[in-house]
């Protein structure tokens, strides 16, 4: 015999003798409440499992999920095939954003690159070039790419770096005299925005500060806000200890004390919505004998501030002395797509001559299967499949493959090696600056040269 589960009596009205039930209530044959309208079983408001586990609302008795959840045949939800597939697509992605006041780029991009190389540097914001001309420059043999503005040779000059799996992504350059350049580049789903700026120092007159900070805010002002805006330049002030009034911009992480050019700085941040990213971490970018400060800055979105994980200033780098290497660590969420490159074959065309070229005539008369009268669309036709076949076979074809690119002539074993020299002189140096040690630097420095 089934025995079947007791229920608990509800009451029943004094005055009626009806049970008590909660407005909208009725009993079935099953003894379990149901909805009279839809017949949807009764429950709270708040979130209960179903049988099979998932989350069932009050209201009509419908799953109430995420939009692209379903329920399979055996009733456990699930996602469906095109939301799997999007998830898929998001890849957390590190980009390492660097700036380097260069002091002069005239015979250190080699050594440059290396040490973007050695550090992780995708992008990297370089100031005090010293180079004239607007153009792009490929480093061979490292897949990074240059690109840099200058009006006179031997004074000021920007330029961003950028490494082999972000300069494919460039579609925009803009450059504005010889201090700000900005690269737009496409990373995943998301646009970036790298300026390079390079301020005048405390000593220039006010018309040229003027003019900078004018033409940062024109180029600053053309981004829109749904993408993202990395600054990266050497803006020759000091924003200082305390972020008093600036609490929004300033991390309270500077150094020294501020002044003019620092309260201009934090303004034009405060303006824009961005941070100075420097002053969220304890980090001095600038020493020149027994004085140092903070005069080389990353500034970003304050929308970005989760992103960006750490704020590293990289000393011991000899190819600069004086400043220091500043690059800030960002984790972004992209969604990439996965491009197939098509490689394709090509004719060995220029090895048609001598004997190639009379056998290629020879073959192409014996073989041709036109005739004249025919359809001049045929003919053509025809005669350019007869001539592609005949070609592949004489003259061969390439391989499917992109050519290795060529060595750089100079940067052979003995210029590695001074340059190895020259570095561990420098560290000996920088560790005990004692008169001797100093000397050997400066021999080292004069050889690799």
């Amino acid at each position: 015999m089934e025995m079947k589960p007791k229920r608990k009596p509800l009451g029943r009205n004094l005055l009626s003798g009806v049970p008590y039930r909660n407005p909208g209530m009725v009993l079935n044959e099953q003894g379990p409440g149901h909805h009279p309208i839809g017949a949807a079983p009764y429950r709270d408001l708040d979130a209960v499992l179903s049988e099979q586990g998932s989350g069932r609302r009050f209201l009509s008795g419908a799953l109430h999920r995420l939009p692209g959840v379903v329920l399979n045949e055996q009733g456990s939800s699930h996602l469906t095939r095109r939301v799997r597939g999007v998830r898929k697509l998001v890849v957390p992605t590190r980009i390492h954003l660097g700036s380097w006041n260069v002091g002069s780029l005239t015979g250190k991009l080699r050594e440059l690159v290396d040490t973007a190389i050695r550090r992780r540097v995708n992008i990297l914001c370089v100031q005090e070039t010293k180079w004239k001309g607007q153009k792009a420059k490929e480093v061979e043999n490292t897949g990074f790419k240059l690109w840099y503005t200058g009006t006179v040779a031997n004074k000021n000059g920007v330029g961003i770096l950028i490494d082999k799996s972000q300069k494919n992504g460039v579609v925009d350059v803009k450059r504005l005299g010889d201090r700000i350049i900005l690269v737009k580049l496409v990373v995943g789903d998301l646009v970036f925005n790298v300026i390079s700026a390079y301020a005048p120092q405390v000593g220039h007159d006010e018309s040229t500060k003027r003019q900078f900070w004018d033409d940062l805010d024109s180029l600053v002002r053309a981004v829109p806000t749904s993408e993202k805006l990395f600054i990266g330049g050497d803006l020759n002030d000091h924003v200082g200890l305390s972020n008093a009034g600036y609490e929004v911009a300033h991390g309270g992480f500077g150094y020294g004390s501020r002044n003019q050019e620092g309260e201009e700085v934090l303004d034009f941040a405060i303006a824009y919505n961005l941070m100075v990213a420097n002053t969220f971490f304890r980090k001095v970018t600038f020493c020149s004998g027994h004085h140092a400060s903070q005069i080389d800055f990353i500034l970003t979105r304050r929308e970005d501030k989760r992103t960006c994980l750490d704020c590293k200033v990289i000393p011991g780098e000899c190819v600069v002395s004086q400043h220091k290497l500043v690059v800030d660590d960002f984790h972004f969420h992209l969604r990439t797509r996965r491009d197939k490159q098509v490689k394709a074959v090509r004719t060995k065309w220029w090895k048609l001559k001598e004997a190639a070229s009379e056998d290629f005539k020879r073959r192409v008369i014996t073989e041709g299967s036109w005739e004249e009268g025919e359809d001049a669309n045929n003919t053509w036709e025809k005669m350019a499949t007869c001539i592609r076949k005949v070609a592949a076979e004489v003259l061969g074809v390439t391989k499917a493959s992109k050519g290795a690119t060529k060595e750089t002539w100079w940067w052979n074993e003995d210029v590695q090696k001074a340059l190895k020299e020259k570095k561990e002189r420098y560290e000996r140096m920088f560790y005990d600056r004692s008169t001797d040690n100093i000397e050997r630097y400066k021999v080292a420095k004069k050889f690799a040269k």
